[in-house]
């Protein structure tokens, strides 16, 4: 893995981003020289025809972002990945016809881009067909042996072998075959053979209760062995960006890197807030009175919505939305969170929040400090308290100001019950834990891609 701002990536995954980079750029490059011939370098040199090429290849890369074919989160068929990559070529190929037809000097002479969107297509075919195949090779994918045998280590086994991309493979753990419960010394016969035998590259520590069975002798000798030792925790945080409340020691979160909110880091956080969110009202104003007008004529009530939310320290603000629900959404008492195709939504307020419209308002909030554009999902106080009560660690949420998208937002998505804001919890400790300029530009990213997608919403 590889951490870039904050974010942990599969070094797989860098390096077929790197190759689809270099292959996008040397298909035009190639494209050129064939059409051109010995003009060429005048094109690509000083009509800046290069420039060209760097834009269309930032475009393509988009396009196969925007169609998860670099998300590791979501591994598709083979099949499935071939079908994205014809349909991001032909996206691709009505792009550039559109730049050429709108802007004639983007064009480069000679059809190039018609003979580069050609050779595009065949490379990529070629490069992926052998991207796969070489990940596939058991000599370059890393042995891994889980030490432990409960639910914790058994659903680390199914997810690492789940995902191909992260190239571990999972050659035993100590809950295969029902082995159940093992005792210290068991364990510690068992990671001496692995050693003896040289049968692992990397043991995970997946104990959900060390104390009396953790083997540190073995483990320490595995160390200087050559092999990698890891806390499940620490791989849970790497490879999914997330850190499980279950098991989860305080020591771990008081001695672990990070937790540092530094007041230049909070100054930073505002002043990019009150820019997006200044460029946001300005650029928004039109379709919010649109969105307002279509409110009013659609349903009785008022076109905004506030209500309470919690905020940093425990503190409640007023967060303000347009209205997407009945005004007697809530007449039974207490407030409900959303379901699918909840029967409280007014017919435009199901559209905007499919399309997460409904939360420009927000903007308002973020400028008037509320909220940062990027932090924890704030909830009603009446959720707050339950949530509280039920789920280890909640509090922390609150020691950072809450914000319009998250990190848990665009990982997890909509919740409602109990189990799954426990697994959105792990998503916010993770960005509470490493938070920083450069993962809020990432996040605000994610976000623009789950908003033109329609992602989340509900």
């Amino acid at each position: 893995m590889v951490r870039l701002f904050n974010v942990y990536y599969p070094v797989r995954t860098l390096v077929l981003v790197l190759g689809e980079t270099l292959i996008v750029v040397a298909s035009f490059l190639a494209a050129a020289v064939i059409r051109l011939g010995q003009d060429s370098v005048l094109e690509l040199g000083v009509e800046h025809g290069i420039y060209k090429v760097l834009v269309i290849t930032a475009v393509a890369l988009l396009c196969f972002y925007y169609f998860d074919l670099y998300d590791a989160q979501r591994v598709p068929s083979t099949g499935e990945m071939f079908f994205r990559l014809f349909v991001v070529l032909g996206i691709l190929s009505f792009i550039l016809a559109a730049l050429g037809y709108f802007f004639p000097d983007f064009l480069l002479g000679g059809d190039v881009f018609l003979l580069g969107i050609t050779i595009l297509t065949v490379s990529l075919i070629g490069w992926r067909w052998v991207f796969h195949w070489l990940v596939s090779q058991p000599s370059l994918r890393e042995r891994v042996y889980v030490m432990g045998s409960g639910d914790r280590a058994r659903q680390l086994v199914e997810a690492l072998r789940a995902r191909p991309v992260l190239g571990m493979e999972v050659v035993g753990w100590a809950g295969a075959a029902g082995n159940g419960s093992m005792t210290r010394e068991q364990l510690e016969s068992q990671l001496l053979a692995l050693r003896e035998r040289r049968a692992v590259d990397r043991v995970i520590v997946a104990l959900n209760d060390g104390r009396g069975k953790m083997p540190v002798g073995a483990l320490l000798d595995l160390r200087l062995a050559g092999i990698q030792v890891d806390n499940a925790t620490a791989v849970t945080e790497r490879i999914w960006g997330r850190i499980d409340v279950q098991d989860l020691q305080p020591s771990w979160l008081i001695f672990s890197d990070g937790f540092r909110v530094s007041t230049r880091k909070l100054i930073v956080k505002r002043l990019i807030s009150l820019i997006l969110s200044a460029l946001g009202l300005i650029l928004t104003l039109p379709v919010m009175l649109l969105i307002a007008i279509a409110i009013r004529l659609d349903s009785k009530g008022p076109v905004l919505f506030r209500q309470e939310r919690v905020g940093k320290n425990g503190h409640t603000f007023k967060l303000t939305k347009f209205r997407s629900m009945r005004v007697d959404a809530d007449a039974g008492g207490g407030s409900r969170p959303a379901q699918e195709n909840d029967g409280r939504c007014t017919r435009v307020g199901r559209w905007l929040r499919k399309v997460h419209l409904d939360e420009l308002p927000q903007l308002y909030n973020i400028l008037k400090g509320d909220l940062y554009f990027v932090g924890p999902r704030p909830f009603v106080p009446d959720q707050e308290a339950e949530y509280v009560q039920a789920i280890p660690y909640y509090r922390l949420r609150w020691g950072v100001k809450p914000g319009a998208t998250g990190w848990a937002q665009i990982k997890r998505g909509y919740c409602a019950t109990i189990e799954e804001n426990t697994e959105k919890l792990a998503y916010d400790l993770y960005y509470i834990k490493n938070m920083s300029v450069g993962l809020d530009l990432i996040i605000i990213f994610h976000t623009l891609k789950a908003v033109l997608l329609g992602r989340g919403g509900r």
